[in-house]
């Protein structure tokens, strides 16, 4: 079997400024989703991964983790949220103007 994964093209999409607060936050809860199921799932904190022992080094919470292990939650994140517009959806905070990518592209 042979998988070519496609995911959608969201390189015309520039997400708005006022975006990046709410990118940080959903990274966090990406972390917080991923730790919630790899402890449900028996795992505890370890200094170095251990697939045996089930022990993960980013069993900590969010704002101890390294950058490089943020960025790939904020780059997940960004993509949902770019995939969302790309849909056609506007995103906006309850009480507040839209945010919204029409007329941006990258």
């Amino acid at each position: 079997m042979s998988y070519a994964p496609r995911p959608m093209d969201t390189s015309n999409i520039t997400l708005p400024e006022d975006l990046q607060r709410l990118i940080e936050r959903l990274a966090e809860n990406v972390h917080d989703l991923w730790a919630c199921q790899r402890l449900a799932d028996g795992w505890t904190y370890g200094p170095c991964r251990d697939d045996l022992k089930k022990e993960h080094p980013c069993l900590v919470p969010y704002a101890a983790l390294p950058e490089v292990e943020k960025q790939y939650d904020r780059v997940h994140a960004r993509e949902i949220l770019k995939a969302t517009m790309a849909l056609g959806y506007e995103l906006k905070k309850r009480g507040g103007a839209p945010s919204s990518a029409e007329g941006e592209s990258g």
